[in-house]
């Protein structure tokens, strides 16, 4: 796990003026992306407050040396791949050299400002190209509120305190945040209905997530070390895997999500780093009552830091409300330190059996519900299984959501004596359903 160095120092600062401390992009975080002007290819770039560090600049500017030079190098693609690839080596020497150019009194701040692009002038992209996509189930209040809905007897099934449920989602429809959702068809069968018919969802819902992005793979029937699993990790975003709850009441069984899943997957764009919020890291802990991890789950290591720290945020914005000129309404809210299987017991999980992890590959944490009220990840809980609707303030209500609806994810991570590292914002409206041919 990452330790703290002079990156992490709350005190310095940034002489990009909007990189302040209430920036979610401080100069503690320097997230990377990939954007697109209006003329030229995408390339590779580090968010700094308001601001775009052009890499491909940087790198032929002389002003790196060795793994940060190669770092700058391969970050500056198309896509983030290759510099996933690299591992936390390059990556934290690129921080680190970003650091010294970006912090008050450089004497190179001339020669940087020169790299530096307003946000709004860029697009922002999917930053990698995803192999594969796997969605895990680690939130245990979610399954609870999920399995109550279902076997008020028996919410949590038997597996799920032994081992980390996940399913491969399909990484071609994962979309970066600002591309709307077209209502998905599929088929829908009423329980007093005869048979299924294929109709536009009347169930779609949004999960509050945290994605993972793999970094350096390991081979074909190598599994990865509970120990070792952070130096896979090439970064975080947030994730929302919609679901289209009616047409997955009636398909999953027996072989789980499909056709409900499949038709969309929103990301937030900017890969924050582990390096990023090391400050953030918690203890990995279980009720005294509940099964310890089997032992390749389970490390006094991994107990020490395994956990993360990081408040998370649903809003929704109604057609109507934008038109008012209204703000988007706060609908719930959680934090990580909700996931009871930990992103490195993901990894390990996930290679166990000699899967092949590949740089690029995503990762779903799964709906991070809290234990309360108001910390519902999903609709589905938020509404009772769609049996309470949800009051907004202008007097509307919802129980799922409708054409023209707007979801936004947010997350920041904070503490006392740390700088605050925000993702940015996880975010697409609703569009209408296609007219099936």
């Amino acid at each position: 796990m990452t330790a703290l160095d002079f990156t992490h120092d709350p005190h310095r600062r940034s002489w990009v003026t909007s990189a302040g401390p209430d920036s979610e992009f401080p100069l503690q975080n320097l997230p990377f992306g990939v954007v697109a002007g209006a003329v030229g290819e995408p390339r590779g770039v580090v968010r700094v407050g308001d601001m775009v560090l052009e890499l491909s600049g940087l790198a032929a500017s002389g002003l790196l040396d060795d793994e940060a030079q190669t770092a700058a190098e391969v970050a500056a693609d198309a896509s983030l791949n290759a510099l996933f690839a690299l591992g936390s080596g390059p990556r934290t020497a690129l921080r680190r050299a970003l650091h010294a150019l970006l912090v008050e009194g450089t004497p190179h701040q001339q020669a940087v400002a020169a790299l530096l692009t307003p946000l709004h002038d860029v697009d922002v992209l999917l930053p990698a190209r995803i192999g594969d996509y796997t969605d895990f189930y680690v939130g245990i209040h979610h399954a609870r509120n999920i399995g109550a809905l279902f076997r008020p007897d028996n919410p949590l099934l038997p597996n799920y305190k032994w081992v980390p449920i996940g399913y491969h989602g399909r990484a071609s429809s994962v979309r970066v945040s600002g591309t709307p959702i077209v209502r998905p068809h599929g088929q829908l069968k009423a329980p007093d209905a005869p048979a299924p018919v294929l109709a536009p969802t009347r169930r779609l819902d949004f999960e509050l997530e945290l994605g993972v992005w793999i970094g350096p793979p390991n081979r074909l029937g190598t599994p990865v070390r509970i120990d070792d699993a952070e130096s896979h990790i090439a970064g975080y975003c947030l994730l929302n895997d919609w679901s289209a709850r009616d047409v997955q009441a009636w398909e999953y069984q027996p072989l789980g999500p499909f056709l409900a899943k499949s038709f969309g997957t929103t990301v937030s764009p900017w890969v924050i780093t582990p390096e990023a919020l090391a400050p953030f890291r918690i203890p990995f802990e279980r009720p005294d009552d509940d099964p310890a991890p089997l032992s390749y789950l389970d490390s006094p290591r991994h107990r020490a830091g395994g956990g993360l720290d990081i408040a998370l945020e649903v809003q929704l914005s109604t057609v109507r409300m934008r038109a008012d000129g209204d703000a988007p309404n706060p609908i719930t809210r959680s934090s990580s330190r909700h996931m009871y299987w930990t992103v490195a017991q993901l990894v390990t999980h996930h290679t166990s059996n000699g899967c092949n992890l590949q740089p690029g590959d995503l990762l779903g944490s799964g709906t991070l519900s809290g234990p309360g009220a108001g910390s519902e990840g999903s609709l589905l809980e938020l509404s009772g299984g769609g049996t309470e609707p949800i009051a907004l303030p202008n007097g509307e209500t919802r129980m799922f959501l409708e054409d023209g609806d707007e979801i936004r994810l947010r997350a920041r991570a904070q503490r006392p004596g740390a700088a605050t590292i925000g993702f940015g914002e996880c975010v697409s409206v609703i569009d209408s359903a296609i007219t099936y041919p």
